[in-house]
């Protein structure tokens, strides 16, 4: 990392901090992390180190996310389209390359369909558009407005949270699908995750991302409908070790032709395991 800093932005008539590092020269890209209870804008640092070598690279944290005391925000899609919005006002670029991971996959596509000449090419690495409980127990959605809401209440949420949050149970999640290779999850590597979810109001971004309150559309016809031929090319990186439902879509993704797939290693968070593989498949393509 070269520089930081932080951009003031205006989001449902508030004002949001939002930290950003910007790596290397060339180029601009911009580089969006995953949207989950661990993901903070460092989670990109590796990938970015990479492409820096070619390109000057921006890494911008989600608003109520990230390794920092977080600000309230209304945690729903709509204040994430109007982030993108206001943070490509406020860095317009254009930026000959947009990355997002995970749950940021939709966020960029929508974003650059908003703002035609804003990207070159877009890279996709293990899209999700389904938060968690959503995809392991679609029949249970009845209930899940209610997790979230136990979640965000006082003292009973804040106890909720710290118990499903915890290292070991940290370090399970990472070791069963985040990671590809299980001893690549080290006790540092959970520390600092654990890290990530201690930060001040970290309860509600885990909140509505795991019952689904931040998915951006709500079913795969939907999530296809945002790709098409007014877009710039769109490169999709499928990782081999991702588990089977979020895999099944991105193999629709795939199967639709309106996007150019390529397998890499590691499981929902190839970017952070394997940034050197993940730079040369953008480099490849």
């Amino acid at each position: 990392m070269e520089t930081g800093g932080t951009f003031d932005l205006t989001l449902g008539g508030r004002r949001v901090c939002v930290p950003y590092d910007l790596y290397g020269h060339g180029p601009g890209a911009l580089l969006l992390p995953a949207l989950s209870t661990i993901s903070s804008r460092r989670e990109v640092a590796g990938l970015a180190g990479e492409l820096a070598r070619d390109h000057r690279c921006l890494v911008p944290d989600w608003p109520g996310f990230g390794a920092q005391p977080r600000q309230r925000v209304p945690l729903e899609p709509a204040t994430f389209h109007a982030f993108l919005d206001a943070l490509l006002e406020a860095a317009p670029g254009p930026y000959a390359l947009g990355v997002a991971a995970g749950h940021a996959a939709g966020y960029l596509v929508a974003a650059a369909r908003r703002h035609p000449n804003a990207f070159g090419r877009l890279v996709l690495v293990a899209p999700t558009w389904r938060g968690p409980l959503p995809t392991a127990m679609p029949q249970k959605a009845a209930w899940f407005p209610r997790i979230r809401a136990a979640v965000e209440a006082p003292l009973i949420g804040e106890a909720l949270y710290r118990i499903n949050i915890s290292p070991p149970i940290i370090g399970r999640m990472m070791r069963a699908h985040v990671y590809g290779d299980p001893q690549a999850v080290t006790p540092d590597l959970v520390r600092a995750k654990h890290a990530i979810t201690r930060q001040r109001n970290g309860r509600f971004g885990t909140a509505a991302f795991v019952t689904g309150g931040l998915d951006p559309v709500e079913s795969r016809e939907a999530f296809l409908a945002l790709f098409g031929p007014d877009l710039p090319p769109v490169l999709m990186l499928r990782p081999d070790g991702a588990p089977r439902r979020s895999g099944a879509e991105m193999d629709a993704l795939a199967a639709s032709w309106l996007v150019t797939a390529r397998p890499v290693p590691g499981a929902l968070s190839p970017h952070e395991e394997h940034p050197g593989a993940i730079a040369a498949a953008i480099r490849g393509a």
